[in-house]
């Protein structure tokens, strides 16, 4: 499945830069004034994950697949975007095509880059992209509250549900509130408040782009921001766009000296991921053999045929059952005979709840 985070910011914060680190290639135009993106750029990337790699060592795999991560660089917003102003009308409907949102912040001084308003100020900056977002969603319900509690009174039970669950997310825009911490009742409610597609309703990461020197600790400004994350029940990570584009082209080798060399562990593509899937509550399966090894995502609670329909259709039309081995058995025991031979290779159902990590084999019948 994967998933598709739209990454978004004022002009000049980083955002282009960022997706050409994150996806090694120079598809989108970092350039120092507003607007260089204008079509959303989009670019897959391979999800690292080391558990791949050494269950491609077990089976001898001749290939490894990751699963894939979509990155949708998005043109910069301006305030009035809500409005129209600017890309504003663009850049709201790219917003609603994505999974989340990966909200860039300025937090660094350069007075070679120059901001849109003069300053840095990453909170400040949040503030106006959330904004905007904001009235968006809340033209938008103002309109269609009202209908849906009109319709509700003739008996249309979808409308009574509807005019409850996003009447709650009306309220909380109308106090400045985003309508993600709208709480649906039940899975009808839930079901209508997705399709409503409500712009402050998607989750948010945000990425503190700092200084190189500030990589591995952050600095003041990404401490306000952390502040606002945690106070907002979000995620934030720290990232130097400009580390991870000196990471293109290096060798992986070559690539870890240099970031131990800089007191990092891991590239900011791994943390915006574990982030990213935190965020959305995926979790990821395997499936191994000779010929390939690779890596699968599905959101946690999906049960065993929908992770079967993430290969293919068929296999979650015709599901019979799922031959399941978790990771550290996999590779405490050497592989999927010897896991058999322990007892630890178990016949799994319908109503079979996938775990991170499980190597899967689906039988099926169509």
């Amino acid at each position: 499945m994967g998933f598709r985070c739209g990454i978004v910011g004022l002009p000049n914060v980083g955002k282009s830069t960022l997706f050409n680190a994150l996806t090694e290639t120079q598809a989108a135009q970092a350039a120092n004034y507003p607007f260089c993106t204008i079509e959303p750029n989009v670019g897959q990337v391979g999800v690292p994950d080391p558990r791949l790699d050494k269950l491609a060592g077990i089976a001898g795999s001749q290939k490894i697949i990751p699963t894939q991560l979509g990155f949708v660089d998005i043109a910069g917003l301006v305030r009035g975007a809500s409005k129209g102003e600017g890309l504003g009308n663009q850049f709201l409907a790219n917003i609603r095509e994505v999974d989340a949102i990966v909200h860039v912040l300025r937090c660094f001084e350069d007075d070679d880059i120059q901001h849109v308003d003069n300053r840095v100020d990453p909170v400040a900056d949040a503030d106006t992209v959330e904004t905007e977002l904001l009235l968006a969603d809340l033209e938008s319900l103002e309109k269609r509250v009202p209908a849906a509690a009109k319709r509700a009174t003739g008996g249309d039970k979808e409308a009574k549900a509807m005019a409850s669950v996003l009447g709650q997310a009306l309220e909380l825009l109308r106090e400045g509130k985003p309508a993600r911490l709208t709480e649906p009742k039940d899975d009808e409610e839930a079901r209508l408040f997705a399709q409503a597609q409500l712009l402050t309703a998607k989750p948010v990461l945000y990425v503190c782009n700092v200084e190189e020197e500030a990589a591995a600790e952050g600095n003041d400004f990404s401490a306000r921001v952390f502040e606002k994350a945690k106070a907002e029940g979000a995620n934030a990570v720290i990232v130097s766009a400009a580390i991870e584009a000196e990471l293109i082209g290096m060798e992986p080798e070559e690539r870890l000296a240099y970031l131990e060399e800089i007191g990092l562990h891991e590239t900011g593509l791994a943390r915006i991921i574990r982030a990213g899937y935190d965020l959305l509550h995926l979790i990821t399966f395997f499936t191994v053999g000779p010929k390939e090894a690779r890596a699968w995502t599905v959101h946690k609670g999906a049960k065993a045929p929908e992770a079967a329909g993430e290969i293919h259709s068929d296999m979650q039309r015709g599901f019979i059952r799922a031959e399941t081995i978790a990771f550290d058995d996999f590779v405490s025991l050497g592989g999927e005979s010897a896991a058999k031979d322990a007892g630890k290779l178990r016949q799994e159902g319908k109503e079979y709840e996938v775990k991170d990590g499980d190597v899967l084999h689906f039988k099926f019948n169509v």
